[in-house]
């Protein structure tokens, strides 16, 4: 099965490194043209750069809502269209609930939640004028699960899936799909700074026993953005290995 996303552009938050930078370069794999969201515009474009394919990068503080709708109003003007929107930027302030400060929660409510439904607003916009949109929001097991010491991020991630499913309810009619990815333990900076103890601990808890790839959470999206993907809308697609079934 060949997926190809020619014409279509994908803006993809929090895609500078780790899990976003590789939805960002199997979409452009794919044929799309990307847009590469992150903080800081240099690591942006340098993101952007390697990726090639006509990728763009772009800075945005996603919890703030008017640098969201100025982001989005730049890359339709950079590419005509928003049609994939992936909300995968996100960030942790962990502690246990009773040492939690209501600045720890506001400050990832904002980033994973938030944001989401910020960026969503501002581009399905144009997605309704063309019938044609595919949202894909990057949440977490430990939405499903819960986790000691997250309970902020736990709620932003839980949030974000009941945020997607009523999203796709609202668009079902203008053919706009919306969907959620749970990813378990992937490999990224933070895992592979652990000692190798930690990492076959961690792993041991997983059926297949072997950490997830970035690129095992971007074939998905790359799936879900996809024609192939054309009657699934509302959905939690749960990528752990087998972690949490």
């Amino acid at each position: 099965m060949k997926i190809d996303l020619t014409g279509r552009t994908a803006l993809v938050t929090g895609s500078t490194r780790g899990i976003g930078r590789a939805i960002a370069g199997t979409l452009a794999d794919c044929g799309a043209r990307v847009a590469v969201v992150g903080r800081d515009l240099e690591k942006a474009r340098i993101a952007a750069a390697s990726i090639g394919g006509g990728a763009q990068g772009f800075a945005c503080d996603i919890s703030d809502t008017a640098q969201v709708n100025a982001l989005v109003e730049s890359v339709e003007t950079a590419f005509g269209s928003i049609d994939i929107l992936v909300n995968n930027a996100g960030l942790t302030r962990d502690n246990i609930l009773l040492r939690l400060k209501d600045d720890d929660w506001d400050t990832v409510i904002d980033a994973n939640l938030r944001g989401a439904f910020a960026t969503i607003r501002a581009a399905t916009r144009g997605m309704m004028k063309r019938r044609w949109g595919r949202i894909i929001n990057i949440s977490s097991v430990v939405g499903l699960v819960g986790n000691k010491g997250q309970a902020n991020y736990a709620a932003s991630k839980a949030g974000l899936i009941g945020l997607t499913k009523s999203v796709a309810k609202e668009f079902a009619s203008r053919n706009i799909l919306a969907n959620v990815i749970a990813p378990g333990y992937i490999v990224t900076e933070m895992t592979q700074a652990m000692t190798p103890e930690a990492q076959a601990a961690m792993s041991s808890q997983i059926p297949l026993e072997r950490l997830g790839d970035p690129r095992d959470v971007a074939n998905v999206v790359a799936f879900l953005a996809s024609e192939h993907a054309g009657y699934i809308t509302g959905q939690v697609i749960v990528v752990d290995g087998g972690l949490v079934m």
